[in-house]
């Protein structure tokens, strides 16, 4: 959900940075004025610039992420002869503003637009990439509109190669502005096919000329006819949509993936989308070019557009869409991040999800700024001289790379991973560690307010899209199948699905009410074999869209499908037959390239299924007699504790030893693995 940023109070006691670090948080959490790295902001002090650092983001820089400049060395720069060949002239120019640098030992490496900031006049300058400017600036006859709706309130920047090139440009305009209007300043640059440069000696003036800027143009296109941009939307028949998502996600998963590990694929099927992937004409608007350096930097230059067929067999449909990706690479020389699947809607991909989030709201705003574009007289693309020098500027690559981050750390990193029961116990310790090693871990449970409220924490603590909460009754298979469709529009498809969620009612044979022993049945036994039944499919598309990507299916099942349990019949039975369906699965599933295996874990006395006061097994036991002479929960916690060769219960560490070793294991399937401190060996 999209929230507007409350503007933030500004104190005269406050130093230029912290004032600086405020205005860069707001614009930078506006998501039509920034979006990922994009833009940067600076402010003068004397003879210093602070400016952003390269890879920053505006949103959550603090003090560290601005890095000093010393502005006599900039303005020497500018003054420089740094050669013609861009090569040479990008390299010499990287190493100017890096010597420029105040305290280069703390290894900052300053926004590529410093010269620029530094030539302003006004102590503050802050560059975005807004979207309803950029309609004007991304528009055929967009210096004209300029001229006609801001006279000469602003400078209008052509198109040039960013940096050093764009820095001499701005001098050279700046002098001839001085000169026709009498003014030392614009109060905005509009850049062609770039941004926004905004310039003020307070906080609350750039906000109020930008305001100015983009309430002029907002009213503009509110007076042109409100009809589709790419012309009539043609959508795919409602009732194919799931099933065609559940399809392309998980192979395009595949075919994308770089070595072993399947990318994140996110579905998108918005309006904005719509209004370009459901259109006749909008294959060619998607092919016209690339608008912005932003959108080469993040969504590379070019979408692949693809046409689904009815009924299309999934062999066919790999086959196509390895051919086209094939021949995407082959012309553009890149692989594609966004994949516009006509009349059904966009799939983008990256490492992660918050890289394919990135990839999809990037490309989200330049539909919006085409689609803006062409109804305010049509589209201006980048040349291609023009996006060629973006796409292999090295300045960019390293943008990309410091925004990155580390990437794919941990025991499953980028794998995606579904646990049912997952919103206590054992299920959520499971999730949160697997979380931890990397995985996105989608937290499924009847129980979703609880799993969503400790999604939210994971989220909170390890980045955008790294858990998600879902209903799940396991033993309901439109609730599965509903569950495992969201998981499909946001992650493309699962890697690992942890089959957990389990009840436990002891009770004899002579005595248990009959609904206690079917509801046992239900959960342990029926929801398992429904979850695989549902999740299969999904990961035997990965496999045969990628021949050498293997999936895991692990049942958490317990030490009483290995040995029956006294009083306990319905519980053990479940279990046993689990033990019986991972063996069958395995030798079944196999060919789909999917492991099938289950850990057998011992007693988890500290979790609810044991320790809660009301429904615990302590006091389930208890309350049974099934523990000879016990009077007390505690009584009933130590007769258990003995019966463990190593003296105590079992622990989320312990089985999630044995959950990544079965991963790592590739040549085991079918195995149930105890995890029981010595109480069950197997013979």
């Amino acid at each position: 959900m999209i929230t507007t940023p409350v503007w933030p109070t500004f104190e005269a006691t406050e130093t230029s940075l912290e004032q600086l670090v405020k205005l860069s948080h707001y614009y930078g959490a506006d998501i039509e004025s920034v979006i990922a790295g994009g833009g940067n902001t600076s402010v003068k002090t004397g003879d210093r610039l602070l400016v952003k650092s390269s890879g920053t983001s505006l949103a959550t820089a603090d003090a560290r992420g601005f890095v000093e400049m010393k502005r006599a060395a900039l303005d020497d720069l500018l003054n420089s002869d740094l050669g013609s060949d861009p090569d040479t002239r990008e390299a010499r120019f990287k190493e100017a503003i890096l010597a420029a640098r105040a305290d280069p030992e703390i290894g900052q490496r300053p926004s590529v637009e410093c010269v620029l900031h530094n030539m302003l006049p006004r102590r503050f300058v802050v560059h975005t990439h807004q979207t309803q400017v950029n309609m004007i600036c991304c528009c055929r006859n967009g210096e004209a509109l300029a001229a006609e709706m801001f006279g000469d309130e602003i400078l209008w920047i052509p198109y040039v190669d960013p940096g050093f090139t764009l820095a001499k440009t701005l001098s050279r305009a700046l002098g001839d502005y001085v000169k026709q209007t009498g003014r030392d300043c614009p109060i905005a640059l509009l850049m062609q096919n770039h941004g926004l440069i905004v310039c003020a000696d307070t906080p609350a003036q750039i906000r109020e000329h930008t305001d100015w800027l983009v309430g002029k143009i907002r009213a503009r296109l509110s007076r042109l006819p409100d009809e589709h941009a790419f012309g009539r939307i043609r959508l795919i028949e409602s009732g194919r949509t799931r099933n065609s998502i559940n399809t392309f996600g998980p192979v395009l998963r595949a075919l994308l993936a770089g070595g072993d590990a399947p990318k994140v694929v996110t579905f998108d099927d918005s309006e904005a989308v719509m209004s370009l992937a459901g259109c006749e004409e909008g294959q060619a608007s998607a092919l016209g070019g690339p608008l912005t350096p932003d959108q080469i930097v993040y969504c590379n230059s070019f979408p692949l557009w693809f046409e689904p067929l009815e009924n299309e067999p999934s062999a066919a449909l790999i086959g196509r869409l390895r051919g086209a990706i094939e021949n995407h690479v082959t012309t553009t020389h890149f692989p594609p991040l966004v994949i516009l699947a006509k009349g059904l809607g966009m799939f983008t991909a990256g490492d992660d999800f918050a890289q394919a989030d990135t990839v999809r709201l990037c490309y989200i705003d330049a539909i919006k700024v085409m689609s803006g574009a062409q109804r305010l007289g049509g589209v201006h693309p980048l040349s291609p001289r023009e996006r060629g020098f973006i796409e292999y500027w090295e300045v960019e690559a390293y943008r990309r790379k410091v925004a990155a981050g580390d990437r794919r750390q941990g025991q499953v990193a980028g794998k995606v991973a579904v646990v049912t029961g997952a919103a206590q116990g054992f299920g959520l310790e499971i999730a949160q560690n697997l979380a931890s090693e990397g995985a996105h871990v989608v937290l499924g449970d009847i129980k979703v307010k609880g799993a969503e409220e400790h999604a939210a924490a994971l989220v909170s603590r390890l980045g955008t899209g790294r858990a998600l909460a879902l209903a799940m009754n396991v033993t309901d298979s439109s609730s599965i199948e509903s569950a495992l469709h969201q998981v499909v529009r946001t992650y493309g498809g699962l890697d690992l699905l942890i089959s957990n969620a389990g009840v436990l009612h002891a009770g004899s044979v002579k005595t248990q009410p009959e609904q206690d022993f079917d509801l046992v049945t239900r959960v342990n036994y029926k929801g398992y074999f429904l979850c695989v039944q549902k999740a299969s499919p999904i990961m035997a598309l990965q496999h045969k869209a990628k021949p050498d990507y293997w999936s895991d299916i692990i049942q958490i099942n317990s030490k009483s499908g290995l040995e029956g349990s006294n009083r306990n019949g319905a519980y053990a039975g479940s279990k046993f037959g689990g033990i019986g369906l991972t063996q069958s699965f395995a030798l079944e599933l196999i060919e789909d390239g999917i492991k099938v295996n289950a850990i057998c874990p011992g007693n988890f006395f500290d979790g609810p299924l044991w320790s809660d006061p009301e429904t615990g097994l302590f006091v389930q036991y208890l309350r049974t007699g099934k523990v000879p002479g016990a009077k007390t929960v505690e009584d009933v916690r130590r007769f258990y504790e003995a019966k463990v060769p190593m003296g105590r219960g079992c622990t989320t560490a312990d089985v999630m030893k044995a959950v990544y070793y079965v991963i790592a294991q590739q040549y085991e399937t079918g195995q149930a693995v105890p995890v029981t401190g010595g109480q069950v060996m197997l013979s």
